[in-house]
């Protein structure tokens, strides 16, 4: 696995750090061989908690297929065995998903990804995002949805061929808006 580390907001990371995170992160190999590359972001966060000071953000690639994850914590070490932690439940919950009996055409085979479109503030666009939107049908949209921690999704309906928005509810569930043309 490509592993690339990143330290952000004036975060200075030792030979030793550097070397525990390719280590630990390097291990989720294991679990989903298919993981080619990843990007391993450590920052330092002006939060009112100590125990919320250092953020690590880890995102990985397997043929298409993003799994991120975020955690904080007040040492950069604990920050990245939770994000593993994390990471490991995801890839546990992908592969079972992946390999369930009639499943169909495994999210693998067809390379499903896609990041959504994050906006900060309600009255400003402080970030534009862009992305390729691929096909696939809802239940792989709910699947990539849960890899990537996000809690809506943007996706082309394959079977439509419309754009939808998949949403998490607040009762767990998840809703889905179909883009019609007017």
């Amino acid at each position: 696995m490509d592993l690339q580390v990143i330290a952000k907001n004036n975060v200075e990371l030792s030979e030793a750090v550097r070397t525990y995170a390719e280590k630990k992160i390097g291990k989720l190999a294991r679990y989903l061989p298919t993981i080619g590359e990843g990007k391993v972001e450590i920052s330092r966060e002006s939060a009112k908690l100590p125990r919320q000071r250092f953020a690590v953000q880890v995102t990985l690639d397997s043929k298409g297929v993003l799994i991120r994850a975020h955690e904080r914590s007040d040492d950069i070490r604990t920050a990245v065995d939770r994000v593993v932690d994390v990471l490991t439940k995801r890839i546990e919950r992908y592969k079972g998903k992946l390999y369930d009996k009639g499943r169909g055409v495994s999210l693998a085979r067809q390379g499903a990804t896609i990041e959504a479109e994050e906006a900060e503030a309600p009255r400003r666009v402080v970030k534009d995002k862009h992305f390729l939107v691929k096909p696939m049908p809802v239940d792989e949209a709910v699947n990539q949805m849960e890899l990537l921690g996000h809690d809506f999704f943007l996706f082309t309906d394959a079977d439509t061929d419309r754009l939808n928005l998949l949403y998490r509810r607040k009762d767990g569930n998840y809703g889905l808006i179909e883009a019609q043309r007017g």
